[in-house]
């Protein structure tokens, strides 16, 4: 496990490829430091020689999810090991693709079945203005409107890992999209009646790059051509906190990244999903 001692060593590893590695580079500028969360998320890596003077090569965010870091074809197998070896559990597995299905590849081998594997997921970039207007009536959420938005974050995520957040009761997810309004990285778009018409989150923000997750379009105005000019909202508001804006998306959703492109996105590299 990293400690504080490791932290220029993991910021360089970090810094290769600064998009792509959001998730570790928000811990470090949240935490200061490379040690273990409060949460108990730890930092597992791998160093080219002792671990004493040797060069930190690959690293691994070991929490509820697991988020390699710089890992290779050659290293991802050795982490999978040493993972199921320890008797770790995960919810997720993701990030960069060759790690991701590398560690798998040994993982599996200690794993429950997964629920689902997405090998193929497109890692798209902007770090310009979009190429469309933003749509007018995109803004911030406030906290008075959590009831309104808690339905329209439940049914993204059922769409996208195929049950409900509230299994196992809904005030762990209450907090975290409660959380995500106070922060000011929910955006939301709503109808006369209070429904939503558009939502999304900024998942994962650093000093160099923000990560949106929970894209969602309301059912009833799919179709329309609305989505590109809400996106361009969430590009504009993303890049008030950081140059780049990033998002991952299953390569078998065409119109998403049809919608993504016409904004601006480009495809930076490639991620995987693995789902438990």
């Amino acid at each position: 496990m990293l400690g504080k001692d490791d932290t220029a060593a993991l910021w360089a590893l970090v810094n290769r490829d600064a998009v792509a590695n959001v998730f570790v580079a928000a811990h470090l500028e949240t935490m200061g430091n490379a040690a273990a969360s409060f949460s108990g998320g730890e930092i597992v890596g791998m160093f080219d020689g002792d671990a004493s003077d040797g060069e930190l090569v690959a690293a691994c965010w070991a929490g509820v999810n697991l988020v390699p870091v710089g890992v290779t074809e050659e290293t991802a197998p050795v982490f999978g090991h040493h993972l199921g070896r320890a008797g770790r559990t995960f919810s997720s597995i993701f990030g960069p693709s060759t790690g991701v299905m590398g560690i798998w590849s040994t993982f599996e081998d200690y794993s429950a079945e997964p629920f689902d594997i997405r090998p193929n997921q497109p890692l798209l970039t902007i770090d310009t203005e979009p190429l469309l207007v933003p749509a007018a009536d995109l803004r911030f959420t406030r906290p008075d409107e959590l009831d309104a938005l808690l339905p329209a974050c439940a049914a993204m995520f059922e769409e996208e890992v195929g049950y409900s957040p509230y299994l196992g009761g809904s005030e762990h997810y209450r907090r975290r999209i409660a959380s995500l309004i106070t922060r000011k990285h929910s955006l939301a778009a709503f109808d006369d009646d209070g429904s939503v018409i558009f939502k999304a989150e900024l998942g994962t923000v650093s000093s160099q790059a923000v990560q949106v997750q929970g894209v969602w379009m309301n059912p009833d105005r799919r179709g329309k051509g609305l989505s590109a000019g809400y996106m361009a909202g969430v590009v504009a508001a993303a890049r008030s906190l950081a140059p780049t804006v990033s998002l991952y998306v299953n390569s078998y959703n065409a119109k998403a990244l049809a919608s993504y492109r016409n904004v601006g996105f480009t495809q930076a590299g490639t991620f995987s999903t693995v789902l438990f």
